[in-house]
C-alpha cells in the first residue's frame, strides 16, 4: 500500500511540474502529501497554490491543516478565523476551528463553530469529538434507559482531549495558560542593496527619504523643527510588486540593521507569548539603532479588533499599538516598516500619528521598471538580441513576480525543444513575447477587490493612489 500511494504521489508531483497553475490539480498533490504525513511538504504546495489564489479557501483549510500537524495551533488558528468570517468557509474549516477553539479553552465558541459546520454538511460531523463538547447529535429515545451518572449538562471535564490536538490541556493548563520562555530567533541583516537596485518607484523612494532617511542623514535639521528621528510606513499594494524588496533597500540606504517579522515570528499558542516575542523583537531593534523594523503581512498582526472574538487577539493588538508608540521605551531612531496586501483590514488605531501615519500604494512597476527587472532575471542565462523594452510593453500590469513566472514559462519551452531537436538556443525576444501573453497577471483580481474599498470605502482618501492608478 505504502509503495502504491508513493507512486501516486509521483504521478501528481510530475502532473503538477507540466501544469503549475491547475489549482484544484495541485490541491490534490498538497491533499495527498497531508494524508502521507508529509505536512512539510504539502505546506510548500499549499503555499505555492495561494500564491495564484490568495483567497482559495480549499487551500487555506489545507494549510490550516499542516499548521495543526506541525504544532503550528496559533497559525492554524489565524487562519481558520479567517476562513470563519467567509461565506464560501468550506464546513470542515468550522469543525476544524472547533478543535483549535476547545485547545485554548473556548469552548462556547467551539460548539458553536462545530454546530454550524454539521448543519452546512452533516458528513463532517465527529460524534467523538461532539460528545466531549457535550452536543447531542440525536435526541435520546423516550424508551432507552440512562445510566444515572448522566446529565444534560455536557462533560465534565471542560478541556476535552482530542487526538488531533497537540497540547493536552491538564489542570495546570487551566490554572495558568503559559507557554515556554522561548525567545525569537532572527538574525538581524546588513543588507547591501540600496534604492540605486530598486527599479522605478521614484515617487515611494521620495516619501520614504523625507519620512526616514532624512531624519537620520540630516538629524540636526529635523531636531530644529521638533521631528523625532524615526517613524513607521506602510506599504501596501497587490503581491509581488517589490515591497519587501524596498523595505530591504531602506535598510542599506543608510547602512541601518534589518529585522524582518513574519506572523509566524510572533504568534505563539500560549496565552500572552505572543504579546511577550513581539515586544521582544522591538527591544532587540532598539539595541541595534538605527534598525529597520519590518512587519510582513502586518495585517495579519493587526486585524481590525472590531473583528475579532478573541481576546488573546485583541491583546496581541494593544501591545502592538503599545511598542508602536513607544510608551516604555524610546522609538527614537526605530524606523519600522508594514507591508500589507489588504490595508483595509488593518485596525484603524495603526494609522493614527506616530504610528503608521504614512500610507504608500506600492503599484506594478512601470515599464522602464520592469525592463529593469526582465534584465535581472535573465542574468546568468543563454539569451540573444532580447529587446526588454519591447517585452516590457506586452506585460502591463504585470507584477515583478509575474515576469519571474514569463521568464520561468519561456525557459521551459525552449527546454522542450532543446530535448526533441538535441540542440539548446538562446532565449530571445519572441520567446519572453509567447510566454508573456500565456500567463495572466496576477495583480488583477487584487485590483478587482481594491477598486470597490477605493470607490465605496475610502474615508479620509486613504485610497486615492488606487483611483489614480485605475484613472477612475
Amino acid at each position: 500500500m505504502a509503495s502504491a500511494d508513493s507512486e501516486a504521489i509521483a504521478q501528481l508531483r510530475e502532473a503538477v511540474r507540466l501544469s503549475p497553475k491547475n489549482l484544484p490539480l495541485r490541491l490534490a498533490f498538497a491533499d495527498a502529501l497531508l494524508g502521507a504525513s508529509r505536512a512539510g511538504e504539502a505546506e510548500a504546495e499549499y503555499r505555492a497554490g495561494l500564491q495564484h489564489a490568495a483567497e482559495h479557501a480549499g487551500l487555506k483549510l489545507g494549510l490550516a491543516r499542516c499548521f495543526l500537524a506541525q504544532g503550528k495551533n496559533s497559525h492554524a488558528l489565524v487562519l481558520c478565523e479567517d476562513l470563519a468570517q467567509r461565506p464560501d468557509c468550506p464546513p470542515r474549516a468550522f469543525v476544524l476551528h472547533a478543535r483549535l477553539l476547545v485547545g485554548i479553552g473556548e469552548i462556547k465558541p467551539a460548539v458553536e463553530s462545530y454546530k454550524r459546520g454539521v448543519e452546512l454538511d452533516p458528513t463532517v460531523a465527529d460524534p467523538d469529538f461532539a460528545s466531549r463538547l457535550g452536543i447531542r447529535d440525536e435526541p435520546p429515545e423516550p424508551d432507552l434507559e440512562t445510566d444515572e451518572d448522566e446529565s444534560d449538562e455536557g462533560p465534565s471535564d471542560p478541556f476535552p482531549v482530542d487526538d488531533d490536538l497537540d497540547e493536552v490541556v491538564d489542570g495546570k493548563m487551566r490554572a495558568a495558560w503559559q507557554g515556554p520562555e522561548d525567545e525569537p530567533s532572527l538574525d538581524l541583516e546588513r543588507p547591501k542593496i540600496q534604492f540605486s537596485d530598486v527599479g522605478g518607484m521614484e515617487a515611494l523612494k521620495e516619501e520614504i527619504r523625507l519620512k526616514i532617511i532624512y531624519p537620520l542623514t540630516h538629524a540636526d535639521m529635523y531636531r530644529a523643527y521638533g521631528k523625532s528621528i524615526g517613524g513607521g510606513i506602510l506599504l501596501y499594494g497587490p503581491p509581488g510588486c517589490g515591497k519587501t524588496h524596498l523595505a530591504r533597500a531602506t535598510a542599506g540606504e543608510i547602512k541601518a540593521a534589518f529585522l524582518s517579522i513574519g506572523i509566524h515570528d510572533v504568534l505563539d499558542m500560549w496565552i500572552g507569548q505572543s504579546e511577550r516575542r513581539l515586544h521582544e523583537l522591538f527591544e532587540r531593534a532598539r539595541r541595534n539603532k538605527p534598525c529597520v523594523l519590518f512587519f510582513d503581512e502586518v495585517d495579519a498582526l493587526g486585524a481590525s479588533r472590531s473583528d475579532m472574538k478573541q481576546s488573546a487577539g485583541r491583546h496581541l493588538i494593544n501591545q502592538f499599538l503599545s511598542e508602536l508608540d513607544g510608551v516604555k521605551s524610546s522609538n527614537d531612531g526605530l524606523l519600522i516598516l508594514g507591508a500589507t496586501n489588504a490595508p483595509w483590514h488593518l485596525d484603524s488605531a495603526f494609522r493614527r500619528p506616530g504610528r503608521f501615519d504614512r500610507i504608500l500604494f506600492v503599484p506594478p512597476p512601470d515599464s522602464s521598471a520592469r525592463a529593469a527587472i526582465l534584465r535581472l532575471q535573465m542574468q546568468g542565462k543563454p539569451a540573444e538580441d532580447v529587446d526588454y523594452d519591447h517585452v516590457a510593453k506586452k506585460t502591463d500590469g504585470f507584477s515583478g513576480a509575474d515576469l519571474k513566472a514569463v521568464v520561468d514559462l519561456a525557459i521551459e519551452q525552449k527546454l522542450r525543444e532543446a530535448m526533441k531537436s538535441g540542440i539548446p538556443t538562446p532565449l530571445r525576444t519572441k520567446d519572453l513575447v509567447t510566454a508573456a501573453s500565456a500567463h495572466k497577471s496576477t495583480t488583477r483580481d487584487w485590483f478587482a477587490t481594491a477598486r470597490n474599498y477605493a470607490l465605496y470605502a475610502n474615508e479620509g482618501g486613504a485610497y486615492d493612489d488606487i483611483l489614480k492608478h485605475l484613472k477612475l
